[in-house]
């Protein structure tokens, strides 16, 4: 059974920072692209960043360019999304997925999503 589990959103004000993190199991986690999507209230879901299987290819949103970094851990089945110089339009449920359709950077639909992680963005 395939399962994404997203930890460490938060409250953070703006101009700070977060890492979140993607735990992965029930599938060959180091062939697999992986994706960071949010969806903000009221909005559609939005592709924030790629990164390749071997980590050699990554790719980000235009609007999170120089403040996002995606990463893995191919060892211990995990993928990371570092946050900085967050924003209030950053404010939103991030989720770790793969399989996903996407069109610019907005997302048709993911085959498989975890559940999430709230990250708001607030003074």
């Amino acid at each position: 059974e395939v399962q994404l589990v997203e930890s460490g959103g938060g409250l953070v004000q703006p101009g700070g920072s977060l890492r979140l993190s993607c735990q992965a199991s029930g599938f060959t986690f180091s062939t697999t692209d992986m994706n960071w999507v949010r969806q903000a209230p009221g909005k559609g879901l939005e592709r924030v960043a790629r990164i390749s299987g071997d980590s050699i290819n990554s790719r980000y949103a235009e609007s999170v360019k120089g403040r996002f970094t995606i990463s893995r851990d191919n060892a211990k089945n995990m993928a990371y999304l570092q946050m900085n110089s967050l924003k209030s339009e950053d404010t939103a449920l991030y989720y770790c997925a793969f399989a996903c359709t996407v069109f610019g950077d907005m997302v048709q639909r993911c085959t498989y999503r975890g559940q999430g992680t709230q990250v708001t963005v607030s003074s």
